[in-house]
């Protein structure tokens, strides 16, 4: 993270870092999702409630992403400085290299995500160190959350010298508010936390979103 700290600026972290194993030999960041790049689609929903977006990837995604995203929001990239160590270590990495005390996190394959639900969960972690969804299924939705960047990055940190690689871990190093479900009803759909990691969970969505652009809404 900067040194000179954005204060009351947001961040806007996308994770785009992992091999998408179950999509196949395509990486899914930069595939067509409708007529856009995966990746751009979640770039799009979330830039107008953060002041800085940052991607972060492996070095050789930049080439490909920096293409999908031209015309877009502008977007800085956080490179993961020793590849395939996990989203938790690509967290730390994106946060890192962001300037805002606060700092929501998502996952490039989420491309319904609710801007309305990223404004609640900065709102709700103010004065605290993350604010993290939690459905009825006492799943916390980890990369779809706001982190105080500085205490995450450490919590981060701390979890990976303990070889932990599972996402929740830091969390628990730090002052977290849960929204659960009732309340994120209240700003979103829970459409809002799918991603797509299959093709079957691909030709789904883009059926949707080709609807929504006819102007037929699936909500």
């Amino acid at each position: 993270m900067s040194q000179e700290s954005g204060g009351d600026e947001r961040a806007g972290v996308v994770l785009a870092g992992g091999h998408s194993t179950r999509f196949g030999a395509e990486d899914k960041a930069v595939v067509d999702l409708a007529g856009t790049p995966m990746i751009r689609r979640v770039v799009d929903r979330i830039e107008s409630v953060v002041d800085e977006l940052v991607v972060n990837c492996r070095e050789e995604q930049v080439p490909a992403i920096r293409n999908a995203l031209e015309g877009g929001p502008t977007a800085s990239f956080a490179v993961d400085p020793v590849p395939d160590r996990g989203p938790m270590a690509g967290i730390m990495t994106g946060l890192r290299a962001g300037d805002g005390e606060y700092a929501f996190v998502v996952a490039c394959d989420m491309p319904f995500v609710d801007p309305a639900l990223v404004d609640h969960l900065f709102d709700r972690a103010a004065g605290h160190e993350a604010a993290v969804p939690r459905l009825d299924d006492q799943w916390f939705q980890t990369t779809q959350a706001v982190y105080r960047a500085g205490p995450m990055i450490e919590a981060c940190e701390r979890a990976l010298e303990r070889d932990e690689r599972r996402v929740v871990e830091p969390l628990f190093d730090l002052d977290y508010v849960v929204v659960d479900e009732d309340e994120i009803r209240d700003h979103a759909a829970l459409e809002t936390f799918e991603n797509v990691n299959t093709r079957e969970e691909f030709e789904d969505a883009t059926e949707r979103l080709e609807g929504e652009r006819s102007g037929y809404s699936s909500r």
